[in-house]
């Protein structure tokens, strides 16, 4: 029989043992970026991390970590309007609130928000419209936390395999959920969600976990099981490594794009709704990857 003491004992290391489980350390994401305009001005970026017309930031603070992406709606340039305009300034202004702090890291919608009201209310319209996805690692809880409207998105692989991954948003077949700013005699007429509309998730995340954000340029041409093909050869967290994955995942998806006989996944969607479509989808691809590893100053 244990005496009282012995038991206290037994239980004391049973609580120490499981918080010696607990991991204390801050977490963060070591990304790089690589993407292509459809224009085939590979691998150039316009002004504020845009390929083509998409759009993408990487932000850090001492909170959080925080990645967007936005894919500007192509039909504005039938109007004389670049859509490039919309959602460089939204991932611009999205970033400029991370890096100043006015965020809370389990609120990505409220990033969201914020940017889009900033657009909202400038003196000079800026019409236009974009997909966007907002993804926020908090540092202390190990959480991720992201928001996404539209079919741009996000996947999470742990051990070769997609453990997570984002909803597409879509009102109907290649139209999806986006932010618009109309000028005055279109409102009403042109599509335009809110940012409350965003699909939300929180997913616990471990070291060494891989985050792929992206547009749909890249979802479009490339399945999950070539993805995961092309993240094996990413072989640790140092920035080269993953700099050369981006590029390689970028690089497969743009070439498929352009290939006419290839069965994409685009092609697929489409067939699925009733459309006789073969071939890759040319478009702007932006290709966020990140890797969990401990924070560093």
């Amino acid at each position: 029989m244990f005496s009282v003491l012995s038991y206290g004992r037994l239980v004391a290391r049973a609580v120490l043992g499981g918080l010696s489980q607990t991991d204390s350390r801050d977490y963060s994401l070591v990304t790089a970026s690589c993407g292509f305009g459809k224009d085939f001005r590979k691998g150039i970026l316009k002004k504020g991390m845009c390929y083509g017309d998409d759009a993408c930031f990487v932000a850090r603070h001492r909170s959080a970590d925080v990645l967007g992406v936005a894919d500007g709606v192509g039909g504005w340039r039938d109007y004389g309007v670049d859509p490039s305009q919309f959602s460089g300034t939204l991932m611009r202004t999205c970033e400029r609130l991370v890096k100043e702090g006015r965020f809370v890291p389990s609120n990505p919608v409220g990033i969201l928000t914020a940017g889009y009201c900033e657009l909202l209310q400038n003196k000079v319209p800026l019409l236009g419209s974009s997909t966007a996805c907002i993804v926020v690692l908090d540092r202390t809880s190990h959480r991720l936390h992201t928001a996404n409207l539209g079919d741009s998105g996000f996947l999470v692989v742990r051990g070769g395999e997609v453990v997570h991954r984002s909803d597409e948003q879509q009102h109907y077949f290649n139209t999806p959920f986006q932010l618009s700013i109309a000028p005055p005699e279109a409102e009403g007429v042109v599509l335009s969600d809110s940012p409350d509309a965003a699909d939300r998730t929180s997913f616990d995340v471990q070291l060494g976990d891989i985050i792929l954000t992206a547009t749909d340029g890249l979802f479009d041409n490339m399945p999950d099981y070539m993805i995961l093909q092309e993240l094996k050869k990413l072989k640790n967290s140092n920035y080269e490594s993953i700099q050369q994955t981006a590029r390689s995942i970028a690089e497969q998806a743009h070439e498929l794009a352009y290939d006419p006989t290839y069965m994409s996944p685009f092609a697929q969607f489409a067939c699925d709704n009733g459309l006789n479509v073969r071939g890759g989808k040319p478009d702007d691809i932006t290709v966020l990857l990140s890797i969990v590893a401990e924070y560093t100053d």
